[in-house]
């Protein structure tokens, strides 16, 4: 009770806040006490789920705000923000969790024997600016407009393609690469307001970004063998992992690259038989 209590004039803003790790921690972290903002991109087709995660949070006791826009959008996301620092300026509520989870990119390969199935300049370009580039430009409308609490959490989703190769993946990885390097460097600068920043890599997790890679049927054999524990990584793993990171004396966390994935990565034998002690 006593994290409610903490927490309850405290929001959390959820970037890709409608499925995956990013509905799991909106609905964790509503669990905590904190209210959510939600933004994500989805059509009427999707929106159910969507009305599913709102439900799931207003259930906690915690208010869900969803804007279902382009994160990545520049005249969006000042709206966004705008809207926030208004409801800021009446209620004195901050912002004391960022999620970055937007996933939406290019799956070409780098080179095709049809040049119009290879990656394009503008492409590349869209794809790191949403997986990675918009984290920063969230993260400074936030801090210009006051609207980040001291002690704050920044998190960002990020995966084994940022260090290893999955085919037609390029785009995608170089966006892995460049978001954990952002979260380096927001660890660093906003230091001094004792906010933290972390990327988390999750392991294999069968999720609808993961259905669009080519070949992600036997991504995900592939991650169930090898992994220690015997099955895959799931989106509310994740947002477990997110919610004690949370924590107060979590505090001293900050700048890194932390694996939630059971074990996983470390794995490097596929093969049949799995060494055990029974």
């Amino acid at each position: 009770m006593e994290t409610k209590k903490t927490n309850e004039k405290y929001w959390a803003l959820i970037l890709g806040a409608s499925s995956g790790f990013g509905g799991a921690t909106a609905v964790e972290l509503a669990k905590q006490g904190y209210n959510i903002i939600g933004i994500h991109l989805d059509r009427q087709v999707t929106m159910p789920n969507v009305q599913q995660i709102i439900k799931k949070i207003e259930k906690t006791g915690q208010r869900a705000v969803y804007f279902n826009i382009n994160g990545a959008d520049p005249i969006k996301r000042e709206e966004v923000l705008d809207e926030l620092l208004e409801r800021a300026s009446e209620t004195k509520e901050k912002v004391r969790v960022l999620v970055h989870s937007m996933a939406f990119g290019t799956l070409r390969p780098y080179f095709a024997k049809n040049p119009e199935q290879a990656v394009t300049q503008a492409s590349m370009t869209m794809t790191l600016d949403v997986m990675a580039h918009s984290l920063v430009y969230w993260t400074q409308g936030l801090v210009e407009r006051n609207l980040l609490a001291e002690g704050g959490r920044i998190f960002a989703l990020t995966s084994a393609g940022s260090e290893t190769v999955i085919p037609c993946y390029g785009a995608v990885s170089a966006a892995k690469a460049a978001l954990e390097a952002h979260i380096r460097q927001i660890a660093v600068e906003l230091g001094f307001m004792k906010v933290t920043a972390n990327a988390i890599m999750a392991g294999v997790t069968d999720t609808p970004a993961l259905k669009k890679i080519p070949g992600s049927d036997k991504m995900l054999e592939a991650a169930q063998l090898k992994n220690p524990m015997g099955k895959l990584t799931i989106p509310e793993e994740i947002a477990h992992a997110i919610a004690l990171l949370c924590q107060e004396n979590a505090g001293w966390i900050s700048g890194n690259t932390i694996r939630v994935d059971g074990g996983e990565y470390v794995v490097n034998y596929m093969g049949d038989k799995v060494c055990k002690p029974f």
